[in-house]
């Protein structure tokens, strides 16, 4: 298939705002690709293509000038073979021959493939086809029920292998992909609930669990091998020598293992999530005295089963049995809201970011954001000042979406301190377009600079120490919660109050 029909497909996609009319497009597509197309293509559809990182960052995708072609001639796999030379590319010299390869495939691009390419590689794809809408599609291009399809995308933790067993092999093939050990599979997801009573009145009996501010692991053990993934699937085994040791040492076969990777200081308090971030980043030799830790809250296969559809009750006794108490998450079974309120203080107190309500009677399900699991966090709001704000994308195209949040100074001005554009409605969106053009003082046609006069409430989850910003701290998940048009810039929380979230 021409690529130049995967990129008109992804223009009329973006085109239409209704789901359903995006999951038909898709399926049009699909039905027609080659066998050893379907996997690049729906990497490709959703923006995540199957090579994962290809080394190509924003700066080098801004500085091709090349000429678009007049008329189209790349294939899928023209492309996904040049992405394939282009992830295989290190060492000395791997940026001049990465940028000579790009320029070579934009070279015989059209102005569609060449604007499709740069969203697809710069990470800038926003039309609304993301992997629930592709499960949707693949599901009607091969008439199999969609449940089925996405069940075998999330145990396979691979779309495209899910897509092309549909496809090309029909439901016998897609019930063929099961949980198998280092394999990874896409993690269950919590939705949230602003505090523990609303969290069990949605579970009943639950199980009331830690919330650890750490990175988000998978480990499998399967004959001796131990693999660790990230909850993107990302293999970071080589990163955590001392996990693998722990995981090797308990008892029973093969093993599937959610958890968190966690760092802690000699009085067994967590440290911040910065400093495990960076130590799980570096690893090896370059990782602090004090290691990081495992703990552990779900077992999803052990022995020779998967268990991800029986109940959390079930799980817990086998994770009781396989991991040792110093390594599971703290946690206990109830449905009284007193009771989970102080699972929440207890959290808190011993510095934990909130706690996670499961319904005791759940499965996993993998790769869902179900109700069955519900995170509750203390909410921290600062009122910012707009400093600028930047042109959106796709279906924002036309208003003024990524903000530019400063906290003020005591010795005067503003100090940025992050950007955000989630939570903004589409009332807000439009109300701060109008609102900002009317305080503009410079823009670059990308980002429009402003007086610094709009206050903004924003909820944070915390804040972490940055060298990207002036104030040395950064926001963490920040997200609009409503204008403040009560309230004057020098009623703005300062950049003292904001630090000290730390």
């Amino acid at each position: 298939m021409q690529f130049a029909t995967l990129a008109r497909a992804s223009g009329d996609v973006t085109a239409t705002s209704k789901r359903s009319e995006k999951s038909a497009i898709l399926a049009g597509v699909l039905a027609d690709l080659a066998p050893d197309e379907v996997a690049p293509a729906v990497g490709m559809l959703v923006g995540a293509v199957r090579q994962g990182r290809i080394g190509v960052g924003w700066a080098q995708l801004r500085d091709l000038d090349v000429e678009a072609a007049t008329d189209p001639s790349l294939t899928i796999g023209d492309v996904d073979t040049a992405i394939d030379e282009l992830a295989s590319m290190s060492g000395p010299g791997s940026t001049a021959a990465r940028r000579g390869r790009l320029r070579a495939l934009w070279a015989v691009g059209t102005e569609g493939e060449q604007r499709f390419l740069w969203q697809v590689l710069g990470g800038e794809l926003r039309q609304g086809a993301l992997e629930g809408v592709m499960v949707d599609a693949v599901a009607k291009a091969a008439a199999i029920p969609v449940a089925r399809v996405r069940r075998a995308a999330m145990l396979g933790g691979d779309l495209g292998a899910a897509a092309t067993a549909a496809l090309v092999g029909g439901v016998g093939a897609l019930d063929g992909i099961t949980l198998t050990p280092l394999r990874p599979v896409l993690p269950m997801l919590a939705g949230s609930a602003p505090d523990a009573a609303d969290a069990i009145g949605l579970t009943g009996m639950a199980s009331v669990e830690w919330k650890l501010d750490g990175a988000r692991v998978q480990v499998h053990r399967a004959a001796g091998a131990v693999r660790i993934f990230t909850r993107n699937l990302n293999d970071v085994t080589d990163r955590l020598d001392e996990v693998v040791a722990v995981v090797r040492a308990f008892p029973g076969g093969d093993l599937v293992l959610d958890g968190e990777v966690l760092g802690v200081d000699d009085a067994g308090a967590p440290r911040r999530f910065q400093d495990t971030i960076g130590d799980f980043s570096a690893g090896g030799a370059s990782r602090r005295a004090v290691g990081l830790g495992a703990f552990f809250f779900d077992v999803l296969f052990s022995g020779a089963t998967s268990v991800v559809d029986e109940p959390l009750v079930v799980r817990r006794l086998l994770l009781d049995e396989i991991v040792p108490e110093r390594h599971r998450i703290p946690s206990r079974v109830t449905d009284d809201a007193a009771v989970a309120d102080q699972v929440l203080d207890e959290a808190i107190a011993a510095g934990h970011e909130g706690i996670m309500v499961k319904a005791i009677d759940s499965v996993y399900d993998a790769g869902r954001r179900g109700g069955s699991w519900r995170k509750v966090k203390p909410v921290h709001t600062f009122d910012l000042v707009v400093l600028a704000a930047e042109w959106g994308h796709g279906r924002r195209t036309g208003w003024l979406s990524n903000l530019h949040l400063g906290a003020r100074d005591p010795a005067g001005g503003f100090v940025m301190v992050g950007k955000t554009f989630k939570g903004l409605t589409d009332e807000l969106l439009a109300f701060q377009t109008r609102a900002l053009q009317e305080l503009e003082v410079e823009s670059d046609g990308f980002t429009v600079h402003v007086r610094p006069e709009m206050v903004v409430e924003i909820a944070v989850d915390g804040v972490q120490r940055s060298p990207r910003y002036p104030g040395g701290v950064a926001l963490r998940f920040a997200r609009v919660r409503r204008y403040r048009p009560d309230k004057s810039s020098a009623e703005a929380d300062t950049i003292d109050a904001v630090r000290d979230l730390l």
